[in-house]
């Protein structure tokens, strides 16, 4: 009930049923609404398995209980108690603490201990962090008026991120998962069967084709693989791929879709946000280095099944194009309205996402197959099935307000920033270099909206500083906080496709990193040539795209090491050496 009331509530905001029915309410209290309504749904469903039931349920239900108070008080007593918080901030100080102490609590079982942490690090500096040394010394606050901060302002806890995982990624979440109920997912994936199962390492296409597909509105590497992985990892196995190179291509191909337009994990619309420019904007700039990212996956796989003689999977074992296509081929309509929305008549995404999923649910009308899940039973289970995926973004997003408005509060955005461009002695490329080794790092085991909110907040700003487009800025720290999920010792999403393979987590991880190795590279590209997130001319953008391409495909067959036959040594550095020129050209000049 409490995932339903969720979804529900947060599709009547986005639809602006409120605004209908003439209702004057803050955005901040249906956010307080929503934000309660999530944490106590992670306390009923996800409990601590360390604790025996007898002491653990009482805890959960007690813990459950606080939050949905908090947030009902909260969203019911805003207007009041963020005037009154202002003047005197321990009248707001139990609801704050409650709010925060649940949702840290909610927090440590949706993600676990390294974004828990995190959060924690960045509190014990808001409230400490006042007796530090030098540019780190942070503005000092009490911890009534942090507390209260954190809970109430729009800087905080009911900001940003959470307004837009609860008015547009809640939205697109629910286009996915009735999506996959409806038998989208599996279409998709019959049709990349049908379209690549024909080729030399056909599974592997299969994968990277269906991966991308899905990814592009999956919100998660990992659910991703679990997803398309139990399916296609298998199916590369069986066709003659090693465990840990089918393993590092289903992360690759997974983790890219977190990369790839429309949704990017959320993060198009976070990056929308932060920029204040257009989501169509963000959508664009996304499009060549994502396309480039699968080329040079695409070119790879082909390559290493050349090299150890894989060939395509028997006409048998796959569906028809023809007649997957006649089976399935609405399921392309939501897509088709969904871009036509966006770009065609310039809605706002929440409400693109709307219409695509009304055209979705008539699509399952028309669908014989689609159609009993259509049943009002099986359509409020998948209902219940996203609002699981919902609640965990909701949990998420507003921890990451804990990390914004404590670097509002401190002061700690203008010092990091200080830190990373006096460290790098106003060298953009010494910087470029620092950015992503910090971007991988705190990226570690988080999921996407919380690495991209993090490194947004931390990272980017130092990037701007030194000149480098802001575009390009926030596209690179996120194309390295991604590659988080596939660089040891925490690469998360090569460690579940291992598990799905049988293979070795640690060879897994070093197979996809050499599978990956575009997005390594290619942030520094655009980072230095704005050009190839289409900004400018479109000859600008053609003469940026053709030298890339070029370069990212004798990287890949250098590193793949066969082109006809298979490449000695020499041949290989070769390769990789003119084909990173040519990718990182715009550098040395």
């Amino acid at each position: 009930m409490l995932a339903i009331s969720m979804v529900v509530l947060a599709v009547a905001w986005a639809a602006g049923v409120h605004r209908m029915l003439r209702l004057a309410i803050y955005t901040e209290q249906f956010l307080a609404a929503v934000l309660g309504l999530a944490v106590a749904y992670v306390f009923l469903t996800i409990p601590l398995n360390r604790l025996p039931r007898i002491i653990g349920r009482p805890l959960d239900l007690a813990f459950a209980g606080t939050a949905l108070a908090g947030g009902a008080w909260l969203a019911w007593q805003y207007p009041a108690l963020s005037l009154a918080a202002a003047i005197n901030p321990s009248d707001a100080l139990w609801v704050s603490v409650a709010v925060i102490l649940t949702l840290l609590l909610a927090l440590y079982r949706v993600a676990g201990w390294p974004l828990t942490v995190v959060v924690l690090l960045f509190g014990g500096y808001g409230l400490w962090g006042a007796a530090l040394p030098g540019q780190f010394q942070a503005l000092p606050i009490s911890p009534e008026r942090l507390s209260t901060q954190l809970a109430l302002d729009t800087g905080g806890i009911l900001g940003t991120p959470l307004a837009i995982a609860a008015t547009v990624v809640v939205v697109f979440v629910a286009f996915g998962r009735l999506l996959d109920h409806l038998g989208g997912a599996a279409f998709f994936t019959d049709l990349a069967a049908a379209l690549m199962g024909g080729f030399r390492g056909g599974a592997a296409k299969i994968s990277i084709v269906a991966s991308a597909l899905f990814g592009s509105i999956s919100g998660s590497a990992v659910s991703n693989v679990a997803t398309t992985g139990v399916i296609t990892i298998p199916l590369m196995r069986r066709s003659g791929f090693r465990a840990e190179n089918a393993a590092g291509i289903e992360a690759v191909a997974s983790t890219g879709g977190q990369l790839t337009p429309p949704v990017m994990g959320a993060a198009a619309f976070l990056m929308a946000e932060f920029l204040n420019i257009s989501y169509g904007e963000v959508v664009i700039a996304a499009l060549v280095p994502a396309l480039l990212y699968y080329l040079a996956l695409f070119l790879q796989a082909d390559l290493t099944a050349a090299r150890e003689g894989i060939s395509g999977m028997a006409a048998s074992e796959r569906p028809r194009a023809g007649v997957v296509l006649r089976r399935g081929w609405v399921f392309a309509l939501p897509f088709v309205v969904l871009i036509w929305a966006l770009f065609g008549l310039s809605y706002q995404p929440a409400t693109a996402g709307l219409i695509a999923s009304a055209t979705l649910l008539l699509v399952g009308l028309v669908l014989p197959n689609a159609r009993p899940g259509l049943r009002p039973d099986r359509l409020i289970a998948a209902i219940a099935a996203g609002g699981t995926s919902f609640a965990q973004i909701v949990v998420i997003t507003a921890a990451a307000g804990i990390v914004i408005g404590v670097l509002n509060e401190t002061g700690l955005s203008f010092g990091m920033t200080s830190y990373l461009v006096g460290f790098a002695r106003d060298e953009a490329l010494t910087l470029l270099f620092l950015a992503a080794g910090v971007s991988i790092v705190l990226g570690m085991g988080m999921p996407t909206i919380a690495v991209y909110v993090l490194l947004a907040a931390l990272v980017a700003p130092a990037l701007t500083r030194l000149g480098i487009d802001p575009i390009s800025a926030h596209l690179f720290v996120l194309y390295f906080g991604m590659m988080s999920m596939i660089t040891p010792p925490v690469a998360i999403a090569a460690f579940a496709a291992a598990t799905l393979a049988d293979a070795g987590p640690m060879r897994t991880a070093v197979a996809a990193l050499r599978f990956g190795w575009p997005a390594f590279v290619l942030p520094f590209a655009f980072a230095y040539n704005p050009a190839l997130l289409l900004a400018g001319s479109a000859w600008d953008a053609t003469l940026a795209f053709v030298p890339t391409a070029f370069g990212v495909a004798l990287v890949t067959i250098g590193f793949a090491g066969w082109f006809r036959s298979q490449l000695r040594a020499i041949w290989r550095v070769l390769l990789v050496a003119i084909g990173v020129a040519l990718i990182l050209w715009r550098i040395a000049i």
